[in-house]
This record gives C-alpha cells, sequence and structure tokens, in this order.
C-alpha cells in the first residue's frame, strides 16, 4: 500500500479539496456578520476600511511599478531603462525598434480585449459624478495592464491613470461588497485614487488632495478622515517595505525675490497655453486617425511609428518623464535642446495618447512643465544674470503650473512641489503661476484633460461632482399607477354618469387601440356643455391634440422641463413614444418635491449631517 493510497493519504486529499470550499463559506460568513453589524452605518468602520485600502493599494502600486522596471528592462536591454526619458545608456536601434514593433503587438492585443470586454471602460472620475461610485474591478485591471504595455514599450505616457484605476477599482469593488452607500462610496473611490498618487510620488498630501479636487469633486469633512488616512497609510506601506523614497532631490536654492514673480506669472500664462496646446494635439491626432479610416487595431502602430521617429531625435521623449525631470533640473541643458525637446514631447504625449496608447498625461505633464520652466529661468538669467541661482526654482515652478493647466488639479501640484522641496518659498512661487495656468486655462479652453476626454465623448462633466443621481431619478422611478382609464370614444353623458361631479382626480384617455390621447381632470368634463350639433360629443373631442408623454428612462431635470413647455400638471409615462401604452403618470408637484427632497439630502451628505434638512432616507 503507497502512502497515496492509505487511509491517511485519501483524509489528506478529502481535506484538501474542502479547503477551498471552505474558504468561500467562512468569506460569505465574514461578510454577512458584516453587514449585519451595520458596518455602513460606522464612521469608523469607513476610517479602518480606508486604511486598509491605502495599505493595499500601495502594494499594488509599487509592485507594478517594480514590474514596468523588469519589463523596461528586457525590452531595452540596459538597467538605464529604468527611467527612459534620461535618455542615456540605450541602444539607439532598440530606442526606435520597440516602440514600433510593440505598439503594433499592442494594438491587436488592445482590439481583442476591448472585443471581449465590449464595453467603455469607467474611469474613478466618471464613476463618480454618473454611477455613484460604482467600477468594475476586472475592467479596472485589464486597463492597467494595458497601461503597463503601453509604458514597457516606450510610450510617452504616464502609470499614473492605471494606479489611479487599480486602487478605486479595488476600493469600489469592496464597498459595493459591504453595500456602502452613494456618497460613502463615492470616497472610497477617492481613497483608492488618493493611495495609489500617494504611492507613485511618495506625496501624501497631493495624494490627498488629488481625491478631492478630481476623483471626490470637493473637499469635506466626512471625507478628510478617510482619504487622508489612506493616503499617509499608503506612503507609509511603500517606505516600509518598498523602499520609497523621494522622487526628486532637490539641492537648495536661493528664495525667490519680488521681482522674480513677474517671470513666475509669465511662466503660468506660458504654461496656460501649453496646456491648451497639449490637449488640442491630442485630440487633433485622432481626427486625423479616423478621417484616415484605420482600423483601431492599427491605430497604436501609427503612434509607435512616430514615436519611434521622434526617439531617434530626442530620446528623453521616451517613458513618462521621470528622469528627464531630474536630468532637467540637475543638469544644465543648452536653450536650443530644451526647446526641441519641450516640442518633442508635446508631440509624442499627444501622438502616444491620441493613437489609444493607454497611459495619462499626469509625469509628462510634470516634464512638459519642467522644461518650460528651465527656458524661462534661461531667458530670464539674459535679463538679470544674478537669476542663474535660482534656474531650479523656474524648472519647479513650470512643473507645477503645467501639470496645473493639463490635470486639472492646482492644489495637487502646489502641494506635490512643496512635499518635494520642503521649501515655503519656493512653493509660494508655484502658487503665483498655478493659479494663473489654472486660471487661463478655464478662460481660454474651459476643461482640463479628464474632462476634456468626457467631452469628446459626448459626456457634459466638468468634474467628478456627483450629478448621477439626477440621472437615476427617472420617470419609471417617480411615476405613480392609480390611473383611471376612459377611451376618447366614449360618450360625455356615459362618462359624466359613471364618474360624479363630486369625484376629485383625473381620467386617462386612450384610443381605440389603447395608445394614450391625453389627461382631463373629472372637474373639466362635467364643465362641457352638453353635446349639440356643434359641441363635442365624445371624450376625445375635448382632447384634440395627442398630449406629450415621458418615456420611463426620462430623467427628472427633463421632466421638469418638459413640464414647464408643456404647461400641464401630469405627464403620463408610456413604454414608448410609438406604441404609447401607459405605465403610470407624473405630476408636476411630486416631481418638484422629490426634487428637493434629494438636493437637500445630497448637501446634508456633503456637510457631515444626514438629518440636518430631516430625517436620512436609506437607498
Amino acid at each position: 500500500m503507497t502512502a497515496e493510497t492509505s487511509p491517511a493519504g485519501t483524509r489528506v486529499r478529502r481535506i484538501a479539496r474542502g479547503v477551498p470550499h471552505r474558504v468561500q463559506l467562512y468569506s460569505r460568513l465574514i461578510f454577512r456578520k458584516l453587514l449585519a453589524s451595520r458596518v455602513r452605518d460606522s464612521e469608523v468602520a469607513l476610517l479602518v476600511i480606508a486604511v486598509l485600502i491605502g495599505a493595499v493599494v500601495s502594494a499594488v502600486t509599487c509592485l507594478t511599478g517594480e514590474a514596468l522596471v523588469l519589463i523596461r528592462i528586457a525590452l531595452f536591454g540596459s538597467t538605464e531603462a529604468v527611467h527612459l526619458s534620461s535618455g542615456e545608456g540605450i541602444d539607439p536601434i532598440r530606442l526606435i525598434a520597440v516602440p514600433i514593433v510593440g505598439s503594433l503587438i499592442y494594438g491587436f492585443v488592445a482590439w481583442g480585449e476591448r472585443r471581449l470586454r465590449g464595453r467603455d471602460i469607467i474611469d474613478p472620475i466618471e464613476a463618480n459624478a454618473l454611477y455613484g461610485g460604482k467600477m468594475s474591478l476586472r475592467d479596472s485591471i485589464s486597463l492597467a495592464l494595458m497601461t503597463l504595455f503601453s509604458a514597457g514599450i516606450g510610450a510617452s505616457v504616464g502609470m499614473e491613470a492605471a494606479y489611479t484605476q487599480a486602487g478605486s477599482g479595488l476600493a469600489s469593488r469592496v464597498g459595493q461588497a459591504l453595500r456602502f452607500r452613494r456618497q460613502d462610496l463615492r470616497v472610497l473611490v477617492g481613497c483608492g485614487a488618493a493611495a495609489a498618487i500617494s504611492a507613485a510620488f511618495n506625496a501624501p498630501l497631493a495624494g490627498s488632495f488629488y481625491a478631492f479636487e478630481l476623483v471626490i469633486g470637493a473637499y469635506s469633512l466626512t471625507a478628510l478622515a478617510p482619504v487622508g488616512m489612506a493616503a499617509v497609510t499608503a506612503a507609509v506601506v511603500g517606505r516600509s517595505f518598498f523602499g520609497l523614497a523621494p522622487l526628486i532631490v532637490i539641492p537648495d536654492q536661493m528664495p525667490p525675490g519680488n521681482v522674480d514673480f513677474l517671470y513666475f506669472a509669465a511662466t503660468g500664462i506660458a504654461a496656460a497655453l501649453i496646456g491648451v496646446i497639449a490637449m488640442r494635439t491630442v485630440t487633433g491626432f485622432e481626427s486625423i486617425l479616423q478621417q484616415w479610416r484605420l482600423p483601431r487595431g492599427l491605430r497604436p502602430f501609427v503612434g509607435g511609428v512616430v514615436l519611434g521617429g521622434l526617439a531617434f531625435a530626442f530620446p528623453p521623449v521616451l517613458g513618462s518623464g521621470h528622469g528627464g525631470i531630474e536630468v532637467t533640473i540637475t543638469e544644465a541643458t543648452p536653450f536650443m535642446l530644451l526647446l526641441g525637446l519641450l516640442a518633442a514631447k508635446l508631440v509624442a504625449s499627444a501622438v502616444s495618447v491620441g493613437s489609444g496608447l493607454r497611459g495619462g498625461l499626469f509625469s509628462s505633464s510634470l516634464y512638459i512643465g519642467a522644461l518650460l520652466g528651465a527656458l524661462i529661468g534661461q531667458i530670464a538669467q539674459q535679463i538679470d544674470p544674478i537669476l542663474s541661482t535660482e534656474s531650479i526654482t523656474f524648472t519647479l515652478v513650470g512643473m507645477g503650473a503645467v501639470g496645473a493647466a493639463i490635470v486639472g488639479a492646482p492644489v495637487t501640484m502646489i502641494l506635490l512641489v512643496l512635499e518635494l522641496t520642503a521649501s515655503y518659498s519656493i512653493t509660494i512661487g508655484v502658487i503665483v503661476a498655478v493659479l494663473l495656468a489654472s486660471f487661463g486655462v478655464r478662460q481660454w479652453f474651459g476643461y482640463s484633460f479628464s474632462t476634456w476626454r468626457f467631452h469628446q465623448r459626448g459626456l457634459k462633466l466638468k468634474g467628478a461632482h456627483d450629478v448621477g443621481w439626477i440621472q437615476e431619478l427617472t420617470a419609471e422611478t417617480l411615476m405613480q399607477r392609480d390611473m383611471v382609464f376612459v377611451k376618447s370614444s366614449d360618450s360625455l353623458e356615459a362618462v359624466k354618469a359613471q364618474h360624479p361631479a363630486g369625484e376629485t382626480g383625473q381620467l386617462f384617455v386612450l384610443d381605440d387601440d389603447g395608445g394614450y390621447r391625453g389627461v382631463i381632470d373629472v372637474a373639466t368634463l362635467h364643465l362641457a356643455p352638453p353635446p349639440t350639433g356643434g359641441t363635442a360629443s365624445r371624450v376625445g373631442d375635448l382632447l384634440p391634440l395627442k398630449q406629450p408623454v415621458l418615456a420611463r428612462k426620462t430623467p427628472i431635470r427633463t421632466i421638469l422641463k418638459l413640464f414647464e413647455e408643456s404647461e400641464l400638471e401630469t405627464l403620463a409615462v408610456v413604454d414608448s413614444t410609438v406604441t404609447r401604452y401607459v405605465l403610470g403618470y407624473c405630476t408636476e408637484s411630486y416631481v418638484l418635491r422629490r426634487y428637493n427632497q434629494e438636493l437637500e439630502r445630497r448637501r446634508s451628505e456633503e456637510l457631515g449631517h444626514s438629518d440636518l434638512y430631516g430625517p436620512a432616507e436609506e437607498r
């Protein structure tokens, strides 16, 4: 008898086979216990979950960054490929070949992945604005992997989109499993994004305000503790277990003088122009590819060819730009080379994103800004040579200004520079440039890069403010069903006899085929004169035209607008505008009351007082 056929071996195999079932059973039991203990009603529980999310997201972010390093070393054949944008120590043939061949393979992989997925991926901003924080973890992982692919082959994009997508997707999945309320789920999505940025840049303050400005869309006291603790936890975990270090080591600088702020103001205005150009170039390149009618799977290859050509002349355009920022800060770069790099990096980033290579412009915008700041710093030195002691300050000011112009998160960029430099005096200069850059983009363009992408897709979003509840309040959810029907062919006298004058309410008039004709008050019916040769004799004669109707998915704002235009107090909800079969009806007074209740409820949640305007209503 062998060990495998012995009774003990049989028992071990049975136990081993039962382990997955027991794990699944215990997991369900834990979730039920958590739900039974009303976890979603506890702010302490939300804080604890935010801390756990921060730790997990930090580990995922750091491990993904390590994976990117290994991929680049394998593809470009050098340890110098860790920071591609440094432009040093890499075989020129690989600099050109890897983006071109890689983008060709990427195109086919992305085409197949999209076919399998069959839907657009919802990012954290869109999820919080329209869907109450609900995201697909599977889609988020898919986007993160495709971003890792494109960044690995040298696309001029950053990994921040992958980090925040994965972190927010994980947080959303946890919140949905625990059945968190809409507002708390939105906060958890912000926690995931904050932790990702914090771990990526070793900057918990910047990570927190990235969540407030871009993902949650507002700063609130209820979100402060969870988001802040998630970001701090992510930074601590990254420093403790993954050796997270400052992104850039900044040498000491002379504090800027009063006149320098004029240059910083000019930097802010220039940054706004650069930001608008970058965003326009992305959509312009997309339009060109659409006009060429290239298959979606071949578009990244076109971007890869352009990227490879740019890399031949300017190797630092590859990658996100972290290495390039360090080179720009620590080394003196000739003016014309800076100018060429600025133009090449703008085109490379726009081509990468516009051709369909996954990734964001967070890090790329920082590098573009660093190049712009260094250029303006050299111009300033020609005017006043003493400013040569502040060259790094100009670079940092430009970095923050262009980052704010493109990303659309001014406070985040200010705090990022503050955490990088620990210099209050330099940060004051950054504030001036960032504020002017943000103001300029808002005046001349009106969108950040993320909201501009939504606009291109037909989503009229200006940020992550929660407007999804407006779309969820539809005619179907607001309608009442206590209808009384009559036929348009029924005689007035018969209907009057059936519905006495003292009876309050309305009658819904249907055509002979069952389609909706209109609604009429019982009082109006009895005020109609007796039928004669020239007056109405049937109910339908009192409604010469068919009244407007509501489709079942009509949102509440459209309903209110239709009430105003039609000057009716009641509108029927129908299955379709063709058959017009009545499902229910909405009254203007009830719709207005529900609209005001929801507005008050959202405001109460933002202020952290769920019963400020009355008892909180669970959803």
